[in-house]
């Protein structure tokens, strides 16, 4: 490379390596994700990284124009590589956003997107019935990028080793330059290309926040117009815990938000009743991507029915307790399933302790993505410990 041929700033070597091993990795990792939720998963958060960085690269290329093309290339090879280029910086758009699109419009294998599994990626408002033209064009447009990359690869070590001017060392890091200068860049470009790609992500991962609006009871949902409860619980001390199995590992669950109307008397336990109103947006898992899954309308519907109700009833002792029916309401299905239970009764303080199994089949749930019970188990295990005393 003559000496007075300039090279590539930093910031923009850093970013065309970096996007491009990930366009190879995404390459890879689209024809080896099916039936690997983890890798689908991976596969969406790259994209929407490339998306990010590539808004950086666009900005930054604005603010500093990139070192001229050395002399010796002729006329049409400086059409045809500038053509090039431009179909890369289409591609670094396109692509990532029809992904996005394509996820947006499923509905066979409607998953949320948690990037790394860390921050919640919205969903686009797009029409469900694109749904096949976007995979289509998705795909084609995956081609096109190894067409492009093929052309771009074999143009710039055409030029390194047969025509030895130097354009491929010109994006090469520092330490492998045996001459030339970086180009001058721009005061501030660094804070303001990275400070919009920056902006632009902080402004789509707080989409999901704004769903987050406490839900409100439905009146006369809590039952007070059937009866009235006897028992105060406290809820420092109380839990509602889910559980199952999920391709084959545990996952478990919780609600932060619920209340409980609780009228027993142990001497009449068959007089006795429980309304429980849970709000099922504040559900809370072990795994993040399973709490935006269960918030999706084909599992809780939150935005359609914040609220599920599960009433306890025709309450029996039993030799190791107690026994009852448990009616568990979601999305306006309801399912009656047996409730034993033990109850500790020390002074002023009551705790119960007890167990149900509920199917998903009957509740509606998750049977668009998986209604063989491919991945989620059928059953699912809940657990309640409640702890209250006597209202006076």
């Amino acid at each position: 490379m003559p000496a007075t041929q300039k090279h590539y700033a930093a910031v923009a070597i850093g970013l065309h390596w970096t996007i491009a091993a990930a366009i190879l990795f995404m390459i890879w990792l689209g024809w080896n994700m099916d039936e690997n939720e983890a890798r689908y998963q991976l596969h969406k958060s790259v994209g929407i990284t490339i998306l990010v960085l590539t808004l950086a690269r666009i900005s930054w290329r604005v603010l500093n124009p990139p070192p001229p093309l050395p002399d010796t290339l002729s006329v049409w090879e400086r059409r045809a590589s500038h053509a090039v280029h431009l179909g890369f910086y289409g591609l670094m758009l396109a692509l990532p956003l029809t992904g996005w699109l394509y996820v947006s419009t499923a509905q066979d294998f409607d998953i949320p997107t948690v990037l790394f599994g860390l921050v919640s990626w919205p969903d686009l408002p797009f029409p469900a019935a694109l749904n096949p033209v976007l995979e289509a064009v998705h795909s084609r447009l995956a081609w096109l990028a190894l067409l492009l990359l093929g052309l771009h690869v074999a143009g710039a070590l055409k030029h390194e080793f047969t025509s030895q001017d130097g354009v491929l060392r010109r994006m090469l890091p520092a330490v492998l330059f045996s001459s030339g200068e970086p180009t001058p860049t721009r005061p501030g470009s660094r804070r303001i290309s990275f400070g919009l790609a920056l902006a632009f992500f902080v402004l789509i991962a707080a989409v999901p926040f704004l769903d987050r609006a406490p839900t409100s009871v439905p009146a006369g949902a809590d039952g007070t117009a059937e009866f009235s409860p006897n028992w105060q619980v406290d809820r420092t001390a109380s839990q509602i815990v889910f559980s199952g199995l999920h391709d084959g590992a545990p996952y478990t669950g919780t609600f932060a938000n619920w209340t409980a109307r609780i009228r027993f008397d142990p001497d009449q336990p068959e007089t006795g009743k429980a309304v429980i109103l849970i709000q099922t947006n504040s559900v809370d898992t072990n795994k993040k991507l399973y709490t935006d899954s269960l918030k999706s309308p084909e599992w809780f519907n939150v935005p359609a029915y914040p609220v599920a109700t599960a009433t306890v009833s025709n309450i029996v002792p039993t030799e190791a307790g107690y026994r009852s029916d448990v009616v568990l309401t979601i999305k306006d299905r309801s399912v009656t399933a047996p409730f034993l239970f033990q109850l500790e009764l020390d002074g002023t303080t009551a705790v119960m302790t007890g167990t149900a199994e509920f199917g998903r089949t009957p509740l509606d749930l998750g049977l668009t993505s998986d209604p063989g019970g491919d991945w989620v188990d059928e059953t699912v295990r809940v657990s309640a410990t409640l702890t209250a005393s006597p209202i006076d």
